[in-house]
């Protein structure tokens, strides 16, 4: 996990992890901005029940995860913390498997998942987007996992998702080097699939999760679940589990009403049914 980036201003850890629901699109806040968006403890710990109330809603389309304010999506983990969350090999073990709970829940959302990155993405900042399918960035957003620099390892699952999103030589150089990227670097390696200039990101963000939104919400539903049986690594896919969803899709109004407003040239109005 990233140390908060040197200079950043020092306050008592207590930031919080803020979600909002509406248009069929759930919002995740990383909310600590005077700490550049690090994750103490409870972030982590309050994750995988904001998330999972967010996939439960049937009216959401898409999860959208950012920081708050404009200076980072988040520099890591809050080391400030760590004298008293993780003092000892207990605590630290209670420490790893709050953050394995909080990406766990992340990487299975049943919804597409988009990370919308600004500033500063570091060591756990970063692991929690590249759990997310897709990554979008503004042209000053630095990107680095300093493990390397700092002493610490990665356990296995996270050096198992940075294989998986970026390839093993683009990995083994973000990991070895614990360089900074920057943001058309980043996008070169597959780390980000889009890089906006800053002044037009935020519009960017709304316009690409608005079209992911206007979806069919069960075909999104089923290419997710479909990716996730593709990446399984615990066993075989569960092809019967995708089928389903699949055959859902087809049974369903929306496929009807995709076809006819293909057939009158005009924007389908689907319904999740």
């Amino acid at each position: 996990m990233a140390e908060q980036e040197p200079g950043a201003p020092e306050i008592m850890a207590g930031g919080v992890v803020g979600l909002d629901v509406s248009g069929g699109i759930a919002r995740l806040t990383l909310d600590q901005p005077r700490r550049l968006n690090a994750m103490t403890l409870e972030m982590w710990r309050s994750l995988p029940e904001r998330i999972g109330r967010a996939v439960a809603d049937p009216a959401v389309r898409v999860l959208l995860v950012r920081g708050a304010g404009e200076r980072a999506f988040s520099a890591g983990a809050d080391i400030s913390e760590f004298g008293t969350v993780r003092a000892d090999a207990a605590q630290a073990a209670a420490y790893e498997e709050a953050v394995s709970a909080a990406t766990e829940a992340l990487l299975n959302a049943p919804v597409p998942t988009v990370a919308a990155i600004r500033g500063i993405c570091f060591g756990g900042g970063l692991e929690l987007a590249l759990c997310c399918d897709l990554r979008l960035s503004d042209d000053g957003a630095r990107f680095r996992m300093p493990g390397a620099r700092l002493g610490l390892g990665y356990g296995f699952p996270l050096v198992r998702l940075v294989v998986q999103r970026m390839g093993a030589a683009a990995a083994a150089d973000l990991l070895f080097s614990a360089r900074i990227v920057t943001a058309d670097e980043a996008a070169s390696l597959g780390i980000v699939q889009r890089v906006a200039a800053a002044p037009a990101f935020d519009g960017v963000v709304e316009d690409y999760i608005g079209l992911i939104a206007g979806n069919a919400p069960l075909t999104l539903r089923a290419a997710k679940r479909a990716m996730l049986e593709a990446l399984r690594t615990d066993g075989p896919a569960d092809v019967e589990a995708v089928d389903a969803l699949v055959a859902r899709c087809f049974a369903s109004a929306d496929y009807a009403e995709g076809r006819a407003a293909f057939a009158q040239k005009r924007e389908p109005g689907f319904k999740g049914k």
